[in-house]
């Protein structure tokens, strides 16, 4: 399930600028599939941020994702023909969001959120005791 849909898009961005930025061809329509491509290129982004605290991909998507999956299926799609200076910026703030939810920062309201693990899952199965270079062993060197 998508974040955003290509009709969400063309609710933010004029629909003739949808067709100037999705249609490679010059048919005059939106060409959907590329449509499709940013959305999923978008939530792939967003995906790979959100793992890090959250099970992806979400089943209901919180609303904040979906503006972050707009806001970057929109960038995708510029960038395909020239990105703008507010793009850019709306992109930039959406990697930020991202960043900010990765951390820990921004809570995105999902009940419950996966407990966070306090150990990087590393163990070892050694003990301060089995040191074989120590200050003593090692004087001399």
């Amino acid at each position: 399930m998508s974040y955003c849909t290509p009709s969400d898009i063309e609710i933010a961005i004029s629909t003739d600028i949808v067709i100037q930025l999705t249609d490679d061809n010059n048919t005059g329509s939106v060409i959907t599939e590329n449509v499709i491509k940013a959305i999923a290129r978008a939530d792939a982004e967003i995906d790979g941020y959100c793992a890090v605290k959250y099970a992806v991909p979400f089943t209901t998507v919180p609303p904040v994702v979906a503006g972050l999956s707009l806001d970057i299926s929109i960038y995708y799609l510029y960038k395909r023909r020239t990105v703008s200076e507010d793009v850019q910026n709306s992109y930039d703030h959406a990697i930020a969001r991202l960043k900010d939810i990765a951390k820990g920062i921004l809570t995105l309201g999902v009940d419950p959120p996966p407990a966070a693990s306090t150990s990087d899952g590393a163990e070892s199965n050694k003990s301060v005791s089995d040191r074989i270079f120590t200050r003593d062993t090692m004087k001399g060197f």
